[in-house]
Formats: C-alpha cells, structure tokens, sequence
C-alpha cells in the first residue's frame, strides 16, 4: 500500500479532503502519514497525523462525531486522498460548531483577475 501513494512532496504527508458522501458537501481538509492512512483504510474511520501534536488521531474520537470512511480516491499524481464519509453522531465536523469547516467567505477580486489574464483569455 505505501508504495501506491506519493508521501514525499510533503514531507511523509498526504492532504484528506472530506467529503459526505450524500450530498458532496466538503467537510474538512485533514493530513495523513502512512500509519493514519493504514489505520483509515483498515478501521473504516478517518485517522488524521496531527501537525501540531506529531500524533495520530481518530476524527471524532472525544466528541463521537466520528467519519465512517464510505469510499476513498486518490488523484492522478496520487499524492492527495478524497475521502467520501458519512458523518456519525450530532454531524458536528468542524471544531468550531459546525458542520464543515468551510464557511468563511473570502470573496475573489474579479476586476484585479480578469486584468492581469492575458487579452485572449478573457
């Protein structure tokens, strides 16, 4: 298995996008060593590295908000894993409340984009 995936552009890392695989909301973003994917893909839960502490983690292991693991992807460079859940307990993901991490808008600059696109693009 480790030989399937690319854990050195990041050093022995790999970013996990969750996504709930009913209705394909993104969730979090989370990192994997080598030991948290095995155990992910064995256990059938999401197992995160955690950065800050250098451990493993079980997402939902305090709160019992847990990720049951339904489907996982890589991409075509395989050095980043989509990982389609299904979210147990309240389905509280984010540490802040809330159901996905994602819900602060940061709106695009259009005007500043669309000038600095070469003329035949835009």
């Amino acid at each position: 298995m480790n030989a399937e995936f690319d854990f050195d552009k990041m050093s022995g890392l790999l970013p996990a996008v969750v996504q709930d695989a009913t209705d394909g909301e993104v969730l979090m973003v989370g990192f994997m060593n080598r030991q948290a994917l095995e155990r992910t893909l064995e256990a059938g839960y999401v197992t995160f590295f955690s950065r800050t502490r250098q451990q493993l983690w079980m997402k939902g292991e305090s709160s019992g908000n847990r990720l049951r693991v339904v489907s996982a992807y890589t991409d075509c460079d395989r050095d980043t894993l989509l990982l389609r859940v299904e979210v147990e307990g309240a389905g509280v993901v984010c540490h802040r409340g809330t159901r996905s991490c994602f819900t602060e808008s940061v709106p695009p600059r259009a005007s500043e984009t669309r000038a600095a696109l070469p003329k035949e693009t835009r």
